[in-house]
């Protein structure tokens, strides 16, 4: 059969045909089929306007409850920080991505913005609105293939040169206790976050203003730039000594590293990370328990010829046999600590040690007996070890369990915050306090509480010091309490007070020293010089230091007013440590206590994991990193002290200082990485002692390349727990050296 074709796109000419004898549909027909279609299409209509409607009105109620919810659980791990966001999960109410509000993801999250209940429901019942950053190819996939690929797209990882908001920790319990109760205090997650106490370096982000979209995409894009790992997963460590002639009493920031006959004026750190390990005393032997160890300690660890030379001209202290004796009856001074204390309470009664009076400075630590007899009442004296002092006395008070640190009293400012010290001591410490306009008195004026006490004593009088003194003293409007010889002690002793108010500063003659400008912040510390300025005494009820702490020991457990919404973190804070420590730390890590005295929290907060430990027989040295947030004052304010210090160097102590080390989410925290990370694990290494502990609680990301280096290290690692994306490790110092 022969079929005819015509033209392409137009039927053959046999088949037109046929389709020609088909009869034309009537009117009727045509009017009944309009009918329907147009039916059929305003049904359709109406139908799908009312479905778009709907989801748009759930769409912006989600967003809202977006804005206001509380941050997120622990396991949702929140990085945001500025305008970034993490990508949120596709919304239940349609299988189409849509576009937010204009207004919904402008806004960052405030920083410790706090939500209601009802916002924390709203933001579990509706997923996060997804800004439109996805490409269209994305867009066409299936709903369950868009949600495996944000499973598996890893998340990204700040840049080290934006502030990182803390993440929030998970609950860590340890594996000894089988309680349903692991002592998280209630929320703890939130208490992690650093509050907007001073916080200078913080951005100012998320305070209502409304950020170009433009931008938020430039800061999202700019965090999904990956940084690599903290420690080298496959990194090979290949230990040495370090080569400086102080040998094992190498200060890296003190001494010169190429002779040990000389130190820095003020603190100067090598250019290079110090990656080397310093060397062990030949016959090195464990300190004994506390108490027996401030009356005795092994001349062996702490030995060396100016030591030897100057234990030879003193009647405190004793070498005897292996061991370096402390009499009790015995001190600096004649009649003994006991006697020299009693002294000053004569002359100023309403100095109520281990009361009003709980935190002193102690400077230039000699025997540090000043330190011990107040021990007796209650009172925690902080000895500072002058950098020029080349006899190592601040060394022989730590190996004693005394508080103690090095510093100097130079053109920089000690590391301590403003307004902190309730007294502070200087007993023959032969500092020229009127020299260079008294601008060591300055730095004594800004570290003292108003109300709070000076003293200093000397045996000999020096009537130009005396002179200087007393003229200093008069233009910072101190008033002197009190001025007496001892005939037992035969020293002089002298007691100042700082003004509290400001209104005696009116009657100064002249107006020298000025008043510091409002930009010369008071409490900024760390490599800041003297200013020829005096701070004024704060005032208001809502400044810190307007008035006097609570009395010991009810101080450490009361949160005063100037705190504000803080007052619920630092509670928090206190009640989580004091249950970590009691259920945990105490019984479950292998730790005999009995041998610890000195403890250090590197990466202290509120001073919670210290007051846990107030009723021990410990003392905590509470290490504020420079880069967070300035919680120091709090800690000093609940009658616990510490430094401020950058972790990127070395430790201003000597080697073997510290008998355990607590190290809290300190390498995850760091905002600026150091040059080598290494380096921070070498100085945990120099300052704790042979025997010592470390407790670390980190991210398994760090625990696990960490223990690899503290095994190179030769330490024992004693227990290591993971749970979730957390982690803990009690590890123990051997004796090893390369």
């Amino acid at each position: 059969m022969t079929v005819a074709r015509g033209p392409p796109g137009r039927p053959s000419s046999g088949l037109l045909g046929c389709w020609r004898r088909r009869p034309p549909l009537g009117f009727a027909a045509k009017v009944a089929i309009a009918i329907a279609l147009g039916l059929s299409f305003v049904v359709l209509w109406s139908s799908l306007s009312w479905t778009t409607s709907s989801q748009q009105i759930s769409t912006e109620r989600s967003s809202f409850a977006a804005d206001i919810a509380a941050p997120p659980p622990p396991a949702s791990r929140n990085r945001t920080s500025g305008g970034g966001h993490r990508k949120p999960r596709p919304t239940p109410h349609s299988h189409k991505k849509r576009h937010a509000p204009s207004g919904s993801h402008s806004r960052s999250h405030r920083f410790n913005a706090t939500a209601s209940p009802d916002a924390a429901a709203a933001k579990a019942n509706h997923a996060e609105p997804a800004p439109v950053i996805e490409q269209e190819s994305k867009e066409k996939k299936p709903e369950q293939e868009q949600e495996q690929d944000q499973k598996q797209e890893p998340e990204p990882e700040p840049e080290p040169d934006m502030e990182m908001e803390p993440e929030q920790e998970a609950e860590l319990p340890m594996p000894e206790d089988n309680t349903d109760n692991t002592g998280k205090a209630p929320g703890e997650e939130e208490e992690e976050k650093p509050p907007e106490l001073e916080l200078n370096e913080e951005s100012n982000e998320g305070d209502g203003d409304e950020e170009d979209p433009e931008a938020a995409k430039k800061k999202a894009a700019k965090k999904k730039r990956k940084l690599p790992p903290l420690f080298s997963p496959g990194a090979h460590y290949h230990w040495k000594h370090c080569s400086a002639k102080s040998g094992h009493h190498y200060i890296p920031c003190v001494d010169f590293d190429g002779d040990g006959s000389q130190r820095h004026h003020e603190r100067s750190c090598p250019r290079s990370p110090v990656t080397c390990l310093v060397s062990l005393p030949k016959e090195y032997k464990q300190p004994a328990p506390w108490p027996e160890r401030k009356d005795k300690i092994w001349y062996g660890n702490i030995g060396h010829p100016r030591l030897s030379s100057y234990v030879k001209g003193q009647n405190w202290l004793n070498h005897t046999g292996d061991y370096l004796m402390f009499p009790p009856d015995e001190w600096e001074f004649k009649g003994g600590a006991r006697h020299y204390v009693e002294a000053i309470d004569e002359l100023a009664p309403d100095i109520d040690w281990g009361k009003n009076i709980r935190i002193v400075l102690d400077i230039g630590c000699k025997s540090a007996g000043f330190g011990v007899a107040l021990l007796e009442k209650d009172v925690i004296t902080l000895s500072l070890g002058l950098t020029n002092d080349q006899t190592n006395l601040a060394q022989v008070a730590l190996e004693r369990g005394i508080p103690a640190t090095v510093g100097s009293l130079g053109s920089r400012r000690l590391p301590f915050p403003s307004g902190v010290f309730d007294a502070i001591h200087c007993g023959e410490c032969n500092i020229p306090w009127h020299s260079n306009g008294g601008k060591f008195l300055l730095e004594i004026n800004r570290i003292l509480r108003p109300g709070g006490y000076f003293i200093i004593s000397s045996k000999s009088a020096d009537l130009e010091s005396e002179e200087g003194i007393s003229k200093s003293m008069t233009a910072l409007c101190w008033n002197a309490i009190a001025y007496n010889s001892d005939d037992v002690s035969e020293v002089g002793i002298k007691i100042f007070q700082r003004p509290a108010s400001n209104e005696i500063y009116d009657l100064r003659a002249t107006k020298d020293p000025p008043f510091c400008k409002e930009d010369q912040n008071k409490a900024t510390a760390w490599y800041t010089r003297i200013k020829h300025c005096l701070h004024k005494a704060p005032v208001g009820i809502e400044e810190r230091g307007s008035e006097w702490p609570e009395e010991w020991p009810k101080r450490v457990e009361t949160f005063p007013e100037w705190l504000g919404d803080l007052q619920t973190r630092v509670s928090a804070d206190h009640n989580h440590w004091k249950a970590v420590v009691e259920k945990s730390y105490l019984d479950g890590l292998g730790i005999d206590w009995s041998n610890i005295r000195n403890v250090m929290d590197m990466r202290a907060l509120y001073g919670g994991f210290a007051a846990a430990l107030a009723s021990k027989n410990v003392w905590v040295m509470n290490v504020v990193p420079v880069h967070a947030a300035d919680t120091l004052p709090i800690i000093y304010e609940r009658g616990l002290i510490g430094v401020y210090h950058d972790w990127c160097e070395p430790f201003s102590t000597y080697p073997r200082s510290y008998d355990l080390l607590h190290a809290d989410h300190l390498f995850s925290r760091l905002k600026i990485r150091c040059k080598q990370p290494v380096a921070i694990v070498v100085e945990m290494d120099r300052i704790l002692r042979p025997g010592g502990w470390a407790i670390i609680r980190d991210k398994p990301a760090i625990l696990d390349p960490l223990e690899t280096i503290l095994k190179s290290l030769h330490w024992e690692i004693v227990m290591t727990f993971r749970k979730d994306k957390e982690g803990i490790m009690s590890v123990k110092k051997t004796t090893w050296r390369p």
